[in-house]
């Protein structure tokens, strides 16, 4: 396909050498005898390249440069001036003129800068053209699912990934909150710049403030030299505060100034530094019970929480199981590797406490202990088969016989999962007294997770 150049000239003898030398190079040419009548031809005939001189009647070559530039920043626009006017040239390039010659001028060097600059357009237009096709790639990377519950997350994810505000993800552990943060950011006009993750919740009491907000020398003992925090490290991109839940309450105060000033003071340091990052965080603590219970600030959790998205849990999404498995077949193995009817139905059926992390870990456990290229029920270790017992609620006993004590446990254990662990619901689910239910709890040694 041709390349398309705009000629504006108010010389005629000028603009008809110029016309003939480009078209004998292969490209489209159209001319314009002034600014005014160059600019309605550039919108009608849309030039992938604009010569134009800089000296004309009317409308000068740095208003038509400023002109198209307002109309469309990506179009290359080559000014010509005279030997003594390099200094108006100059100030052409600054307004975004991508290069300029000076006449008189010979035919190679007209060919050898439209060349580089319609060179330099395609490669522009390369990159930007690789660039929304890893956008797009990273819409949802490696997050899989095609669930009800799930398309509700990725349609939240859409709407607000290209935005400033804080996003405030909850969910259990393993449900791939960070997968989330990392799509917001990897859709985000911030994607060039750095993603830094913390984790507030693995980093020792007496360092954690220093991790977040950096520290000067000399500080405290042992702060031999200055060092930047995760704050700092995130500037232009995106921080990732996991398990914010768990922040300390005398840090939260500070956490919440950094968010409402959009600067940063380092520990020891007595001047703020300003900010631009965005904060996603995310925790798997009922953050309503910890404010609740005042161990978090409620000002924070608004602050934070501009637009909240929850994770369901495994359990909840048991149709994207099948999806699951068979992406992580093919993340750990080359091989092609499958799970018969029996297998599959007892991953689904099972309640993965660990959600998806715990499925992936089994699934990868699974493939490296495999015989065959089918994994069958038999394969899957004894918690599946038997949880599997309970499969749709209903009772399928083993030929071989099945402990009634085992059984017990699992009915207790499926009660309290279908009830969200709440032991009054699970209680008059199963049509018995709280406290029979709580002794059961007691005698099975059934762990209920921390709310």
């Amino acid at each position: 396909m041709k390349a398309k150049i705009l000629v504006i000239d108010d010389d005629t003898s000028l603009r008809r050498v110029l016309e003939y030398n480009l078209q004998e190079e292969g490209y489209e040419v159209q001319t314009a005898a002034s600014g005014e009548e160059g600019l309605r031809l550039f919108k009608q005939f849309q030039p992938d390249l604009v010569i134009t001189d800089m000296k004309m009647s009317g409308m000068d070559g740095l208003k038509v440069l400023n002109a198209i530039k307002k109309s469309s920043g990506d179009t290359l626009v080559i000014i010509i001036t005279a030997f003594g006017t390099v200094d108006v040239a100059v100030e052409a390039m600054k307004a975004g003129a991508y290069d300029y010659i000076t006449k008189p001028f010979n035919r190679e060097a007209l060919k050898l800068t439209v060349k580089k600059a319609l060179q330099f357009s395609g490669l522009a237009e390369e990159n930007k053209r690789l660039k929304n096709e890893l956008s797009d790639k990273a819409d949802f990377r490696s997050i899989v699912g095609s669930s009800v519950e799930m398309e509700k997350v990725f349609e939240v994810v859409r709407k607000v990934a290209d935005t400033e505000a804080a996003v405030f993800i909850t969910g259990e552990s393993g449900t791939g909150k960070e997968l989330i943060a990392r799509s917001l950011h990897a859709n985000s006009s911030r994607r060039d710049g750095p993603f830094v993750a913390i984790n507030c919740s693995a980093i020792p009491r007496d360092l954690l403030e220093s991790e977040l907000f950096g520290h000067t020398k000399g500080a405290f003992t042992g702060a031999i030299k200055e060092k930047s925090g995760k704050f700092q490290l995130a500037e232009g991109g995106t921080i990732f505060l996991d398990e914010v839940g768990e922040l300390l309450l005398e840090l939260q105060p500070k956490l919440l100034r950094v968010l409402q000033e959009k600067e940063v003071e380092p520990l020891g340091g007595t001047k703020p530094q300003k900010l631009d990052v965005r904060v996603i965080s995310a925790t798997s603590i009922n953050i309503e019970k910890a404010i609740a219970d005042g161990t978090f600030r409620e000002d924070l959790y608004y602050r934070l929480s501009v637009i909240p998205i929850h994770m369901p849990p495994l359990r909840e999404r048991q149709t994207d199981i099948p999806l699951l498995v068979k992406y992580f077949c093919a993340k750990h193995c080359s091989e092609k590797i499958s799970f018969d009817k029996d297998a599959l139905d007892a991953l689904i059926s099972f309640s993965w406490p660990g959600n998806v992390r715990e499925l992936e870990n089994s699934v990868e456990r699974l493939l490296i202990m495999r015989s065959i290229d089918v994994i069958s029920l038999s394969d899957l270790p004894d918690k599946f088969r038997e949880h599997n017992i309970l499969k749709n609620g209903v009772v399928r006993l083993p030929d071989e016989g099945y402990s009634l004590e085992q059984l017990e446990r699992e009915i207790v254990i499926e009660a309290l999962e279908r009830n969200a662990w709440n032991q009054a619901a699970a209680a008059r689910f199963l049509r018995i007294p709280r406290h029979t239910l709580i002794y059961r709890i007691e005698k099975y040694q059934i762990e209920v997770p921390e709310k």
